[in-house]
């Protein structure tokens, strides 16, 4: 194995670990930054504020692409064992 091979690889994970974060990592920042702003309109200080919208927005949203991220997760594994296979022949 050569150093392209090993830099493929890991762009693939990291592409795949991107793609797979990135609803809940969006999701929670724009439910933050909702949260903040209506913080600083009410002056409410009240740390279970910003915990739990937070939760109940990161559960729905994996609900909703929780099947796409799998299959996503899937096609990677396959592809990485693909390669694997090929290498050792």
């Amino acid at each position: 194995m050569d150093g392209n091979t090993v830099l493929f690889l890991g762009r693939q994970a990291l592409e795949t670990a991107l793609y797979v974060s990135a609803p809940i990592l969006i999701t929670c920042i724009v439910v933050g930054v909702l949260i903040t702003l209506f913080q600083a309109v009410t002056s409410i200080r009240d740390m279970s504020l910003t915990a739990v919208p937070k939760l109940v927005a990161v559960g729905i949203v994996t609900l909703l692409t929780g099947s796409w991220m799998l299959d996503r997760l899937l096609q990677f594994t396959t592809n990485i064992f693909a390669y694997i296979q090929t290498i050792g022949q």
